[in-house]
């Protein structure tokens, strides 16, 4: 994605909120693709059913934790893998969605008036 240079004017408000909305589009397919791959291992590790797989993988994205009792070894340490990479996730769509407004104020603030 190209942002504009500091010397350039400042993104208008109407292209600013398409950036947001473009932005917040990309982290809901992040977290979509995550949840879908978590909801495939909790299914062929714990053997869970889909719904039990999509409750557990989306209390780990949310930061909550699984729900149901992991019945052997290989869901257990696919429940501790998932659960670090969903701490990773949370930090990418945090950079994600605030590029764009730290961006912004940014060029706010070295955009030069003539």
């Amino acid at each position: 994605m190209k942002y504009e240079h500091r010397s350039q004017k400042l993104l208008p408000r109407g292209h600013f909120i398409n950036r947001l909305v473009l932005h917040a589009l990309m982290g809901g397919v992040a977290i979509g693709v995550s949840d879908v791959l978590g909801m495939i291992g909790y299914h062929h590790f714990a053997g869970f059913n889909w719904v039990d797989s999509f409750l557990n993988a989306s209390m780990l994205l949310g930061g909550m934790g699984p729900v149901g009792e992991l019945p052997n070894d290989s869901s257990k340490v696919f429940a501790a893998l998932f659960a670090l990479y969903s701490g990773l996730v949370f930090i990418l769509l945090a950079g994600l969605m605030l590029a764009p407004v730290f961006h912004r104020v940014l060029h706010h603030f070295h955009w030069e008036k003539e």
